[in-house]
């Protein structure tokens, strides 16, 4: 073997490029923690929904307190995440910078540790040179990096599980073994119960799967009918808990009703006459309190369904306006691109939009080559952004997927500079 092989079999090598992922992750946040006094990083960050459920968990007070109030049990998130936030807590101190650090080490760990399913999964579909090129891709992705810091909430860990379940998902496509399935139920329960949205995706993946693996493994109904059951039943605890607490159906989480109000409401009605000029978190907590949480969600549902009802063109707008958000970043990429004075920031908006193309791009090269993965494959970036766009949207919701945009982009990338033939995707 020459050199030249030896050294591009390492600078290929799954482990090399999850360690420059982490590597890539960890100088971010050394550099960003440098700017930023430590009192502020020791509180700002965990003054979200995620950080107050935390901190009363670690002081014995059950899943409570949204607003660091004593308002009393809430099933505004998923129980998760904020089990793993008061862990931090209880072993670090609750509001400490040495929470802060552990929070954001936890999450670099779970962004770098994308790499390994990526990985496998590009390389299950479309060989080796689409791999290593995903995988580099995924560890110098801007969002990628940016992401573990800027957020302490189950995002970094939403992406990891996302990318896993798609990996999973091939596997058992082509497994008879039980032990296979019933680990894979187990992996969508952990992700459904850490963040819900992912489940839009659950039922085409699975019905996928057992459709290829009765024809590829010769499996019964028994092992998909089983690992539907296993996803309920480790779902259904937190469901019971919820319907104690709030005397209704809750199957996880209970906050849609707020989201959809939040991107649908008179503030961006300039001809509304009650219109509010800004909702602010003081005089939302402040309501929330005072009412309690099934009346302040029955109060927000009942705003947005009119909204929606009575203002059905504007509706439309918005959801055009959250579509174009969710893919490039900012509902104005042009505008927002010549005025920003952050070279970061024109580079966040480039890759998106290089991403969003190479998307598109990549599912019609699959599709062509006729590669049986085109579907599950597809189904996520499809799928997943649905909800918010009629809720509201950022960049932080679209991440969990962003890993199989990187592989797609990936598959168009290689295509084009014909590095990718589509005789190297695997027909099964």
């Amino acid at each position: 073997m020459t050199i030249r092989s030896r050294i591009l079999i390492f600078f290929t090598s799954v482990w090399f490029i999850a360690a420059a992922a982490c590597i890539a992750r960890l100088a971010f946040a050394y550099d960003q923690q440098r700017k930023i006094p430590h009192q502020v990083l020791a509180t700002v960050p965990f003054d979200q929904e995620a950080g107050n459920i935390a901190f009363a968990l670690s002081q014995g007070n059950g899943f409570s307190n949204l607003f660091r109030q004593s308002t009393g049990p809430t099933a505004w998130l998923a129980p998760a995440y904020p089990f793993l936030l008061s862990r931090v807590f209880s072993l670090f101190g609750p509001f400490s910078i040495s929470s802060f650090f552990a929070a954001i080490f936890l999450n670099i760990i779970f962004s770098a540790a994308v790499v390994f399913p990526l990985f496998h999964l590009a390389r299950r579909v479309a060989g080796h040179a689409v791999a290593a090129t995903s995988a580099w891709m995924w560890a110098l992705l801007p969002a990628g990096i940016i992401m573990p810091f800027e957020w302490i909430w189950d995002t970094s860990l939403s992406v990891l599980l996302a990318t896993t379940i798609l990996y999973f998902t091939l596997r058992i496509s082509e497994s008879a073994k039980l032990t296979l399935w019933l680990s894979y139920a187990i992996l969508w329960a952990v992700a459904m119960l850490t963040n819900p949205s992912l489940a839009i995706a659950l039922p085409f993946l699975l019905f996928w799967a057992a459709v290829r693996a009765r024809d590829v493994a010769s499996i019964s109904w028994r092992a998909p009918l089983l690992s539907l059951t296993v996803i309920v039943l480790c779902c259904l605890p937190w469901t019971i808990r919820n319907y104690q607490n709030f005397h209704r159906f809750i199957p996880i989480r209970s906050s849609l009703q707020f989201e959809l109000w939040i991107g649908n409401n008179d503030i961006f009605d300039e001809h509304a006459v009650h219109r509010p000029q800004v909702i602010t978190r003081f005089e939302e907590t402040r309501h929330y309190a005072q009412v309690g949480e099934n009346a302040f969600l029955a109060e927000k549902w009942q705003l947005a369904s009119s909204f929606i009802r009575q203002k059905p063109s504007l509706f439309f707008r918005l959801t055009g306006r959250k579509i174009i958000a969710t893919w490039i970043g900012t509902e104005h990429p042009f505008r927002d691109f010549r005025r920003a004075d952050s070279l970061l920031v024109r580079v966040v908006i480039v890759c998106n939009l290089l991403l969003t193309l190479g998307t598109l791009l990549g599912i019609f090269v699959l599709a062509r080559a006729k590669s049986p993965f085109t579907f599950p494959i597809a189904i996520f970036p499809l799928l997943f952004p649905l909800v918010h766009y009629v809720t509201h949207t950022s960049l932080r919701y679209r991440h969990p997927i962003d890993p199989m945009l990187v592989f797609l982009t990936a598959v168009a990338s290689c295509r084009c500079f014909s590095r990718f033939s589509t005789s190297r995707i695997h027909q099964m």
